[in-house]
This record gives structure tokens, sequence and C-alpha cells, in this order.
């Protein structure tokens, strides 16, 4: 990858007016067609693979650690703390006796969706991708290694957490799985997915639900974790398929929208130019664009590195042109998933509707208290404290300007609040009891 110049030319951005005709058009309605299909058992399965912390290293942590359905399928909090931390949410706090190394990069994005067969690149900077021409069918950062029989790409995402230190996996010395990630083994027998693999086929609860799911496993022993992946899957496609949102029943005529929430509407697709990237059915293009949003934490570098950038795409890419910039999230049920931006820097969405509009003035009268970050001994703040950083940040918006009252964010944030669809917040299987491994299931840690 070329080295990426933190001494950008700044220009100022320009300003910018959206005609009604210019804009893109109000999408159709979601269809059962922009879906796969889900079978239930297996949904059900998933369920309680979900919440189990035994896909974890020290046993601890599940997915609904930092995808919790009472926190808009996030974990409330702008950067997580995984492994080395207790409690789950805004009241997450960190282990005095297992300390983390570091916060987890990124904010943890919401799960809306994922089912939906337009969904084809995952993550902030879209490292999992799609690609039939590859053997697995899947570009990832695993490259040729990458195992086949993900049945979806959102299969092949739920396979990357637990390999990660910071998240799942825990410190490098202290179990089979983090040991194993270590010496590199992934796939393969001994490899850190085939550990977890046999922790859960061991089990005879969860060997019987496989089998009754998967015609093609006879014994415990051929379950892999590609079937667990697949099975986390299935539960995500099925809980949070969200499509039946006030502004859903918009689209297909049975009912106006609020008052507020089509002044926004008119706004979103109008003048104010937000579906330009936030377009079509899901209010996202899937693309990849810089919007100066605040950078904190450790950020994304190799562990011989010493900066805290996350350049985003570029790290995917190797173009400098891709610096700082990140996937286009969907706004599906956004008035519940705070906080927001790839660092959930704004813990208000009205705040980060206004910020967003002029992102390089924004960023320059960002409030460090706007983020939701545990009490850590950590220097967050080295890309924020350094004007040089902060000035490559700015420079590589591209987007223009756009000029909005305080009574048209107002509109733009009832707009959003018409997104958020109930059925999906609650969820249609809901979080179980107990699991099969009989760990506990880790309550809520409210602030």
């Amino acid at each position: 990858m070329k080295n990426i110049s933190l001494l950008f030319a700044l220009a100022a951005p320009a300003f910018y007016v959206v005609s009604d005709a210019q804009a893109n058009s109000v999408p159709e309605p979601v269809a059962n067609a922009d879906y796969a299909p889900v079978y239930l058992a297996e949904a059900m399965l998933g369920q309680q693979l979900f919440y189990d912390p035994i896909l974890s290293g020290n046993q601890v942590i599940s997915c609904a650690t930092c995808h919790h359905p009472e926190l808009g399928t996030g974990d409330g909090l702008s950067l997580g703390i995984g492994e080395g931390g207790i409690g789950i949410g805004p009241g997450r706090k960190i282990a005095t006796n297992n300390a983390p190394e570091q916060r987890i990069p990124r904010h943890a994005q919401a799960l809306f969706n994922l089912g939906a067969k337009e969904f084809t690149v995952l993550f902030h900077d879209g490292r999992i991708e799609a690609d039939p021409q590859r053997p697995s069918g899947l570009r990832t950062p695993m490259g040729e290694d990458m195992m086949q029989g993900f049945a979806s790409i959102l299969s092949a995402q739920t396979m990357f957490p637990v390999l990660s230190q910071d998240e799942m996996a825990g410190h490098y010395s202290e179990n089979d799985v983090s040991q194993a990630v270590r010496q590199g083994r992934i796939t393969g027998a001994g490899g850190a997915w085939d550990i977890i693999a046999k922790r859960v086929s061991e089990i005879d609860a969860y060997a019987d639900q496989f089998m009754a799911a998967y015609s093609d496993l006879a014994v415990a022993d051929d379950i892999g974790f590609t079937d667990i992946s697949n099975a986390i899957a299935a539960f995500i496609e099925w809980e949070w398929r969200s499509d039946t949102s006030p502004f859903d029943a918009y689209l297909r005529g049975q009912s106006p929208l609020a008052p507020a929430a089509e002044k926004g509407r008119a706004l979103f697709y109008g003048h104010a130019g937000c579906s330009s990237c936030h377009a079509g059915p899901f209010q996202t293009d899937h693309q990849f664009h810089a919007t100066a949003v605040p950078q904190f934490g450790p950020g994304k570098a190799a562990r011989f590195e010493s900066h805290a950038r996350d350049l985003g795409r570029a790290r995917v890419t190797g173009n400098d042109a891709d610096a700082y910039a990140f996937r286009t999230p969907s706004l599906r049920n956004v008035a519940l998933t705070a906080p927001y931006g790839h660092t959930g820097s704004h813990s208000d969405l009205t705040q980060f509707v206004t910020d967003h509009a002029d992102p390089v003035a924004a960023i320059d009268r960002y409030q460090r208290d706007w983020a939701i970050l545990p009490p850590f001994d950590a220097a967050d703040w080295r890309v924020m404290d350094d004007p040089v950083e902060v000035a490559a940040i700015s420079a590589a918006v591209r987007a223009p300007v756009i000029r909005l009252n305080a009574d048209q964010v107002s509109d733009l944030v009832a707009f959003l609040g018409a997104l958020t669809d109930p059925i999906a917040i609650t969820g249609r299987l809901g979080i179980p009891e107990t699991v099969p491994s009989g760990l506990p299931i880790e309550p809520l840690a409210r602030p």
C-alpha cells in the first residue's frame, strides 16, 4: 500500500442545494423477494448460539455482548470493550484482574436487514465482500485461505469477531482459541474455528439440534464452524428483518407519515441530498465516503505500528483516494442505535445530523463528552490532539456543505424516527432464558 500522506491540500467545500428533481427518487417498498429465505429451525438454533458465551475464547462473551437487542443491536458505547469487560451496555466496566490491551477500534454496527440480498459488502471498511470469482465466493482478509461452506456473506462475517483478541478471542496466552490465533492456526484441525466447533459439538443439546437442522450432518463430529456461523446468520436474518416501520407503511400506501416526518422525508429526498448516499430501500448505497467523523481510540494499526489513525477503506484497497472513507450505514432504526459514526462519536442524533451537514466545520467544534467511553487508562485522543491528523481527516471530505436550519434538522430527525420498526426492535424470537452450554447470559449494565 502507498504511504498515505497527512499533508492533504485543504480546500474549502462548496455550498450545496439540491432540487427535488435532482435528488434520488423515493424507493420502492421492500418485498419478500429482497431477502434470502430463512429456515426457522436453523434460526432458532442460531438464537441460542448468538447468546451463548461458549463461542468466545474465555467463554465469557457472546455475540449479544456487542449486539444487544435492547441497545438497537449495538452495545450503547462509542468504542466497545470486548475481552476484559464486565456487563453489557453503557455501564460496561473494565475488569480489574484481566484488563484489555485496548478498546475495540470501531463502533459496533447495527444488524438490521443484513439478510437482504443487496448487502454484499460488510464491516465499516468493506473488508468482507461477496466475490463469485473466488472458490469461497468471498473476498476476506484471509484471501485464498478462506474456508468454503458459508451460506452467505453474513455467515462469513460472524466468523471474524471470535478471532479478534480485542473482541472475543482473549489475550494470546490465556486460552486455546487465542493461542491458536496467535500461532496463525485458524482453519483446519486444531485451528481456532475447529476448537470452537468441538466445544459446541460436545454438548448433546446442540448436537441434536444441528443434526435436526442440517440433513448433511450424521454425527456430532460432523459439526463445523461454518455450520455454527450459518445458524447465527439465519437467526440475524430472521430476528432483525426490518420492513414494518411507518415509512414502510407510507411506501406501501397504507398510511401517511406524521407532518414533521413528511417534511423531513421531502428534505431527505430533496434539498438536503441525504439520499445521494443513503439511497435505496435501506437508505444505503453500500459505498464508502469520507465524512470527517472525529477519530479517537486505538485506531486501526498493525501491532508493530505506533499511530492511532484509522484510514478506513484505504486499508483494504491500498488507494490513497479511499483514505478516511467508511461504508454508508443503513438508517433503519437509526433513532435507537446511538451513538453514531464509525467511532460512535455522537451520542445524540440531532447533533450528528447537524454536524454531518457540514462535517469539516463540525470536527473543529466537536465536544469530547459526546462520546460514550467506559473509563480506561488509554491515550484515546491522540489523533484529535494532533492538528495535522485532524487536517488530513478534513481534507478527505468530498461532499459539499448542506445548509440546514434548526427546524429542518428537527424534521429530518422526525423522518429518521419514522424508520423505527417495532417488530424488528422487539425481535421475533427474543432473548432465551438459558443456553445449552449452561453458561450465564450476562444482563445489561446501565450506568
